[in-house]
C-alpha cells in the first residue's frame, strides 16, 4: 500500500506545485509592473502594509491548514468520518470568531501598528486588508479539510483566484490611482484591495468544492460516535497551536525585525527618511524574487502532512520513512539550482525586473539566494516534524534563528558602510540555524531518520555545475551578444533567457546522468512508467 499513497502524496503536491507555478506568473504580472510603477520607496509601504497583514492572519491562521488535515487523515485513517466532520464544523466556528477579532485588530490598531514600523503612511493599507484576516481563518479550515482528504485541487484553485483577483483588481485600481495624482502610500493601499477581494471570492467556491468532496467521502456502515465538541476543539487546539506559535514567532520576528531594520538605518546609519525607504524598498524587491523556489517546496510539505500522518497513526514506519525522504529529496531537487541560480544570475535578473532601482539590488538578490535553499529545508523539516507528532520541536527552533536574526541585523544595517546589506546576511543565519536545529530534531527523535547524505550530496554537485554554466553563459553572451542586439532591456532579457535555458538543459542532463533521479523516483510521478523509458532510466 506505501506505494500508491506515496505516488498520490506526490500527484497532490504536483497539483499545488502547478497552481504555485501559475499563480507565481500571474503574481510576477501583478507585482514587477506594480512595484516599478510605485518605485523603491512606494514599494517598501507597500511590503510594510502586508508584513503586518502577514502576522496577524498567521496567527489566526497557521495552525489550522495543517492541524486540519492531520486530524481528519488520522480520523479517516481510523474509520472514524463522523469525527473527521465533526473537526470541520468545529473549526469553521471557532476560527471565524478568531478571524472577526484579528479583523478588529487590524482596523482600530492600524496607526499604532504603523508607528511601531516606522511607517506612519501605511494606516490606510492595513485597514483595507482587515477583512482578508477573516475570510483567511474560513479559507484555512477549508483548505485544512481537503487536505485531510488528500485533495489538494481546492487550495490550488483558491490560490489561482486569490492571485487573478490581485492582478485584475489590484493592479487596476493602482493605475487609477497613479493617473488621478495620488500619492506613492495611497496607491499601494489600492493595489493591496486585490488581496482582500481575492480571499473574499475563495471562500464560496471553496466551500462547495468541500460539500462535494464530503458527498463522495466513503461513509463506514456502523457509524463512529464523535467527540464531543468542546474535547475536538481541545484536540485542534493542542495540534494548531504550536505550529501556529511555530509559525507566527518567525513571522514575529520579521516585524521586529523591520522596526530595527528602518529604526537602525535611520538612527544609527544616519540616513534620512527618504533614503531609508528606498533602501528598504529595494530590499523588498529582492525578497519578491527569493519568494519564488520557496513557494514550490510549500506544496510538498502540505501534501506530505496527511500521508506521514496516516502512515503515523496505523504504524507504517517504512511508508512513513520513504515519504519523508522523497519529499526532502524533491525539496533538494527544486530548491537548490533555484538558489544558485539566484546568486549568480542576481544581477542581470535583478536589472531586468526592476531596471532603474537602487543599485543595492543584485547584491541583496545574491545573499538572499543563498538563504533561499535554507528557507525550503526549513519549510519541508518542519512539515515532517508536525506531521511526526512533534510540533513542538519545530516551535523550539523558531525562536533561536529570530533572535539570531534580528541581532545580526541589528549589528549589521547600523553600520552605514553595510546598512542594508545587512539584511539578507542575517536572513541566512536564521534559516541556518533553524534547518541545523531541525534536522538534529529528525534525527534525535525519529526511529527510521531519512539518510541526509544520499538526499543531498547529488543534487548539490549538479546544481553547482548548473550555476558553473548559467554563469559561464550569461558572462559571454553579455560580451558578445548583448552589444549586437544593441543593449538595453530587451537585449538584457535575450541573454537572460539563454542563460537560463542553458542552466535548465545542463541540470536536466546532470541529475540523470549522475543518477541524483532514479527510476524509483521517477516511477512516482504522474505516467512516470512513460517517462522512465523516454529518459532510459534502468
Amino acid at each position: 500500500m506505501a506505494e500508491p499513497k506515496k505516488a498520490n502524496y506526490l500527484t497532490g503536491a504536483a497539483i499545488l506545485a502547478a497552481a504555485v507555478a501559475l499563480t507565481k506568473v500571474v503574481g510576477a504580472i501583478y507585482k514587477i509592473p506594480l512595484f516599478n510603477l510605485l518605485g523603491d520607496a512606494g514599494t517598501g509601504h507597500f511590503n510594510v502594509t502586508y508584513n503586518i497583514y502577514s502576522l496577524i492572519l498567521i496567527v489566526t491562521t497557521a495552525g489550522i491548514p495543517m492541524a486540519i488535515s492531520r486530524l481528519i487523515s488520522e480520523a479517516r485513517a481510523t474509520s472514524r468520518p463522523m469525527q473527521a466532520r465533526r473537526y470541520y464544523r468545529v473549526a469553521l466556528v471557532s476560527f471565524g470568531i478568531i478571524g472577526l477579532a484579528g479583523s478588529a485588530a487590524m482596523v482600530f490598531w492600524a496607526p499604532e501598528l504603523a508607528e511601531f514600523m516606522k511607517d506612519p503612511e501605511v494606516v490606510l493599507g492595513v485597514r483595507l486588508l482587515a477583512p482578508a484576516v477573516f475570510f483567511g481563518c474560513i479559507l484555512a479550515v477549508q483548505r485544512g479539510y481537503a487536505q485531510g482528504h488528500s485533495e489538494m485541487l481546492p487550495t490550488a484553485i483558491s490560490q489561482i483566484i486569490e492571485v487573478m483577483c490581485k492582478l485584475i483588481f489590484g493592479l487596476a485600481i493602482a493605475w487609477y490611482l497613479k493617473s488621478i495624482g495620488s500619492d506613492v502610500a495611497t496607491i499601494a493601499a489600492g493595489a493591496i484591495v486585490g488581496v482582500t477581494i481575492g480571499i473574499t471570492l475563495d471562500v464560496p467556491v471553496v466551500w462547495g468544492l468541500c460539500r462535494r468532496i464530503a458527498r463522495r467521502a466513503p461513509m463506514t456502515l456502523n457509524l463512529d460516535k464523535p467527540d464531543s465538541c468542546m474535547a475536538t476543539l481541545g484536540k485542534i487546539l493542542k495540534v494548531s497551536i504550536p505550529i501556529t506559535v511555530s509559525a507566527s514567532v518567525l513571522n514575529f520576528f520579521n516585524l521586529i525585525d523591520t522596526h530595527f531594520i528602518r529604526e537602525r538605518l535611520l538612527s544609527s546609519a544616519g540616513f534620512a527618511q527618504e533614503t531609508v525607504d528606498t533602501l528598504w524598498g529595494v530590499y523588498s524587491k529582492g525578497v519578491t524574487l527569493f519568494t519564488l523556489p520557496t513557494s514550490f517546496i510549500t506544496p510538498i510539505s502540505m501534501a506530505v502532512v496527511p500521508v506521514i500522518a496516516g502512515a503515523v497513526a496505523s504504524g507504517q514506519r517504512e511508508q512513513s520513512q520513504s515519504t519523508m525522504e522523497s519529499s526532502m529529496k524533491l525539496t533538494n531537487l527544486l530548491g537548490m539550482p533555484a538558489a544558485v541560480g539566484l546568486a549568480v544570475l542576481s544581477t542581470p535578473i535583478f536589472n531586468v525586473f526592476f531596471p532603474g532601482s537602487n543599485e543595492n539590488g543584485p547584491v541583496l538578490l545574491s545573499l538572499l539566494g543563498i538563504a533561499s535553499w535554507f528557507v525550503c529545508t526549513y519549510i519541508i523539516t518542519n512539515g515532517i516534524l508536525q506531521a511526526s507528532g512533534f510540533e513542538w520541536l519545530a516551535l523550539l527552533s523558531m525562536p533561536v534563528g529570530g533572535i539570531f536574526k534580528v541581532a545580526v541585523n541589528y549589528i549589521l544595517v547600523g553600520d552605514p558602510r553595510i546598512n542594508i546589506l545587512g539584511a539578507p546576511i542575517g536572513t541566512i543565519v536564521c534559516y541556518m540555524v533553524i534547518t541545523a536545529l531541525n534536522v538534529i530534531f529528525l534525527t534525535v527523535k525519529l526511529p527510521e531518520r531519512p539518510n541526509y547524505f544520499k538526499i543531498t550530496f547529488r543534487p548539490l554537485v549538479c546544481a553547482l555545475l548548473m550555476g558553473g554554466a548559467a554563469w559561464g553563459v550569461y558572462g559571454l553572451s553579455e560580451k558578445y551578444l548583448l552589444p549586437l542586439l544593441g543593449g538595453g532591456r530587451l537585449a538584457g532579457i535575450i541573454c537572460l533567457a539563454l542563460a537560463v535555458i542553458i542552466a535548465v538543459l545542463v541540470y536536466a542532463v546532470l541529475i540523470i546522468a549522475l543518477r541524483a533521479v532514479t527510476k524509483e523516483d521517477i516511477l512516482l510521478l504522474p505516467k512516470g512508467n512513460k517517462l522512465a523509458k523516454l529518459l532510459k532510466l534502468s
